[in-house]
């Protein structure tokens, strides 16, 4: 596992357990991990971007930037690209089941995910419920793309990696790269090309790079590193304003959805907390900012021999906020019975 913590201009980094099984070496900050989930938070990030630019709104349906002939399902409203970054867009979590031998996070392509979308019946209007998609997202990349002109992973480089010098961040990672990925107790595949998911998964990067990162989500990087646009992080959808929401409450049950990031507790909160989840590929990864404090944690970690109970983002929320100088975070209440909630949704 790899620890990195920002507070305020300050960097705590920390290597633990091995590089991989019996190689005795304590990960480094030029380890190369799988971002996983957390690649969704630099789509949004580019997102925002393209609409301060004018080249996209939030509410631009998906049906504007999709191949020519080719119909986006709707549900009474259109999809837009608010719904896809906020996971309420109808759309199911994967496309389906990647073909055996694939390597991780290479599929769906772009040609695969539009012939299917046409096809899909989508589960809930837009922006009435949410449901974790990661399909989606890959559709939002490829929404900027289209606005922007050019590859996905040119527009990402040009306008966030090479500014701040993430070098070590990306979807095409050198041998010299895949000899430093962290391995698991389990064989997760090759070390490849994930362009094809390029806007939801497939991000490699380093604890390092994820320090400038950290810097510029909490705005301390000084003069050498820009802040993020506050419009990033801010709260978009309450959750007690959906009908559902599936698969967002790894770390704790979100009060609300921002794009690509999730909050637990209100804004005004001294505990409040912005975060991501991700995980796949023998990863597990997090992202956690207290803004109040000034502080954020990033954490990669990869498979052990056997599976644990152990909630890694909830231990990691009460690290952040503990180094915060804050107390933890409370338990999440109880859930609804099933028999209260079927009450709830018949009336």
């Amino acid at each position: 596992m790899v620890v990195v913590v920002v507070r305020n201009n300050d960097i705590f980094f920390r290597g633990y357990g091995e590089t991989a099984p019996n190689s005795h070496q304590l990960p480094s900050a030029d380890s190369v991990v799988r971002l996983c989930s957390l690649t969704k938070i630099f789509t949004t990030d580019l997102l925002t971007k393209l609409v301060a630019d004018g080249a996209v709104r939030l509410d631009d349906p998906l049906q504007s930037f999709a191949p020519p002939r080719t119909v986006v399902p709707k549900r009474i409203m259109p999809i837009t690209l608010a719904d896809l970054a906020t996971h309420t867009s109808g759309l199911p979590r994967e496309l389906g089941i990647a073909p055996r031998g694939t390597p991780h996070f290479t599929y769906p392509d772009y040609r695969t995910r539009w012939r299917w979308l046409p096809r899909q019946q989508l589960r809930s209007t837009p922006g009435t419920a949410a449901l974790y998609s990661n399909v989606g997202y890959d559709f939002l990349a490829d929404a900027l793309q289209s606005a922007a002109h050019k590859s996905y992973s040119t527009l990402l480089a040009e306008r966030t990696l090479s500014p701040m010098k993430m070098y070590q961040t990306t979807f095409f990672p050198s041998a010299a790269q895949c000899a430093r990925l962290l391995i698991g107790a389990h064989d997760q595949g090759s070390c490849a090309s994930t362009e094809a998911t390029d806007g939801s998964s497939g991000l490699y990067s380093t604890p390092a790079d994820m320090a400038i990162w950290l810097k510029y989500l909490l705005g301390t990087g000084g003069p050498a590193i820009p802040t993020q646009n506050p419009a990033a992080q801010q709260s978009y959808i309450l959750t007690s304003s959906l009908k559902s929401n599936t698969g967002l409450d790894h770390a704790g049950r979100p009060t609300s959805i921002g794009l690509g990031w999730l909050h637990l507790l209100p804004p005004g909160d001294p505990l409040h907390i912005v975060e991501k989840t991700g995980g796949g590929a023998g990863f597990t990864t997090y992202i956690a900012i207290s803004q109040s404090r000034h502080t954020a944690i990033f954490l990669a970690a990869t498979d052990g021999p056997s599976e644990s109970e152990f909630n890694v983002f909830k231990a990691a929320n009460n690290v952040l906020l503990a180094l915060a100088g804050l107390p933890p975070l409370p338990s999440d209440p109880p859930r609804q019975s099933r028999i209260h909630t079927r009450k709830r949704r018949s009336r």
